[in-house]
């Protein structure tokens, strides 16, 4: 299965981003290269009101598998930044679906997709990514949670914000993600069991990212992967930290919740 997409990397879009993320400098301006994963923000997933479930994704036809479990988050990714993507500049992006697993794990049947983009700037390969998704059964009354692991207490960068409802739905507005457990208190936590609104996993890979960023204005981000380990909920306090290695082209980057429990790992490498 494969899918082919358009878009415009408009200045308008990337100022509200900068806005939500309260950038540190000015929005990158027209022919300014896009920061890293703010790509995000295009090819939004345009489907009629009609089609859109009870969870707000659009119903599981067409190009995304139906694997039978209705709960669907992203999982992770692997992108390669070949060449910048302009701000202002025309964008068109070809996705295939790469692999389809199922596993059983302690919380019942897993499913995992993940979908390969090729993301070109005025013909130019920008961007190559992975992104992986899983899938889930509803969640069952009394059934374990799984053991959360500890985050590195050696970082050497260090920041921390409160992911408010406010964050949440700007950044959902911005990637057109009607996905209900971002933005409905009352579904996600009698529906979907959790405890609070779930922060997107997009944003915190991209607050990672913005920290290095922040740390190490002037380096060139060549690769980046990220992977999620444990939700994060509006309200608390979620800590970015990161350390680079010794001669400097890497950097390991995490982020812990208000418990001091992991809940992203991420790698990117510099130039």
């Amino acid at each position: 299965m494969e899918e082919h997409a358009d878009d415009i990397v408009t200045p308008s879009s990337v100022a509200a981003l900068a806005a939500t993320l309260d950038y540190y400098e000015d929005s990158p301006a027209e022919s300014n290269p896009l920061p890293p994963l703010w790509h995000w923000i295009f090819f939004r997933p345009v489907v009629k009101q009609s089609l859109i479930a009870e969870d707000g994704h659009p119903r599981k036809s067409g190009f995304l598998p139906d694997l039978g479990l209705p709960r669907r988050m992203w999982a992770g990714g692997r992108l390669r930044f070949p060449a910048p993507v302009m701000v202002g500049s025309g964008i068109t992006r070809d996705s295939r679906i790469v692999d389809v697993k199922e596993k059983h794990g302690r919380s019942g049947r897993l499913g995992f997709v993940t979908v390969g983009h090729r993301i070109a700037c005025e013909g130019t390969l920008a961007i190559e990514e992975e992104h992986d998704i899983v899938y889930r059964a509803p969640p069952e009354p009394g059934a374990p949670a799984p053991a959360p692991t500890s985050a590195p207490a050696d970082a050497a960068w260090h920041r921390s914000l409160v992911p408010d409802a406010t964050l949440l739905l700007r950044y959902s507005a911005l990637t057109f993600n009607a996905h209900r457990i971002h933005y409905d208190h009352p579904y996600v936590t009698q529906v979907e069991g959790y405890p609070g609104l779930v922060v997107h996993g997009p944003l915190i890979a991209t607050l990672l990212i913005d920290l290095l960023r922040r740390e190490r204005p002037d380096a060139r981000i060549v690769e980046f992967s990220f992977k999620a380990m444990r939700p994060c909920f509006a309200g608390n306090a979620l800590h970015l930290r990161g350390r680079p290695s010794a001669d400097g082209r890497t950097v390991e980057l995490w982020s812990k919740d208000h418990e001091g429990w992991l809940s992203m790992t991420a790698r990117a490498t510099v130039a």
